[in-house]
């Protein structure tokens, strides 16, 4: 994975710790606000040993640290400017990661948490075709942006769903609307409530995993 172009977003890999197949399941991670790009690497020990694991950073700085993939206007509306352009930015890297990785590009998956999750969403729900599944994780979809949703084309596609009862930075409700419109629109979604707050917690990292580690089975079948 040497001497290769530059590119979109800057971002780490960590190549799987068992290696079967010449092109890997691929998780891709898109951390939440205020973090970068080794807040999340660390699940991918967690996760199933045959990943290849990228973990993105946002393109935009925090004057307090950290990063951020846009700011907020008001709840549940990312502000105009800056994410069109994490989003571009975003499907470009996603582009460049398979054409430079050794992917497998019938088991790409994207993990996200927080803000992570609104921008993998994004990604899922407008170019579905990309993706094996997704890991939603305290999150929601995001309401009056640019993006056209492509809901007619989510029939059979995978999505673990989770989010805290006790979480007071984004409500679990934007969870449960979101897991009534993916299976409203023909999805297979694997939804959690856990007692926890805003963060993932070890349960469900576990359940994450066997979520994970049953989608890659059924596809190697």
């Amino acid at each position: 994975m040497s001497s290769l172009p530059s590119f979109s977003l800057h971002h780490i890999v960590l190549e799987p710790e068992r290696q079967t197949e010449t092109r890997h399941p691929t998780v891709i991670m898109l951390h939440g606000l205020g973090a970068d790009e080794h807040d999340l690497a660390g699940l991918a020990s967690s996760l199933d040993p045959r990943i290849l694991t990228i973990s993105v950073r946002a393109p935009f700085t925090l004057e307090w640290g950290g990063y951020t993939w846009y700011h907020f206007e008001q709840s549940g509306k990312p502000d105009p400017v800056r994410f069109p352009q994490s989003y571009e930015r975003l499907s470009a890297f996603i582009a460049e990661a398979l054409a430079h990785y050794p992917i497998n590009p019938q088991q790409l998956y994207l993990l996200g948490f927080s803000m992570g999750t609104v921008m993998a969403l994004s990604l899922a729900l407008t170019q579905p075709h990309l993706f094996r599944g997704v890991m939603a994780n305290s999150g929601y979809q995001p309401e009056a942006t640019h993006l056209h949703y492509r809901w007619n084309e989510l029939r059979g596609k995978r999505f673990y769903v989770a989010h805290g009862v006790y979480d007071q930075i984004i409500p679990v409700q934007a969870s449960r609307i979101l897991h009534t419109k993916l299976e409203q629109a023909g999805a297979r979604v694997d939804y959690h409530e856990f007692l926890m707050a805003h963060e993932i917690s070890e349960e469900s990292l576990r359940a994450m995993a066997r979520w994970l580690y049953a989608c890659i089975e059924e596809t190697s079948d």
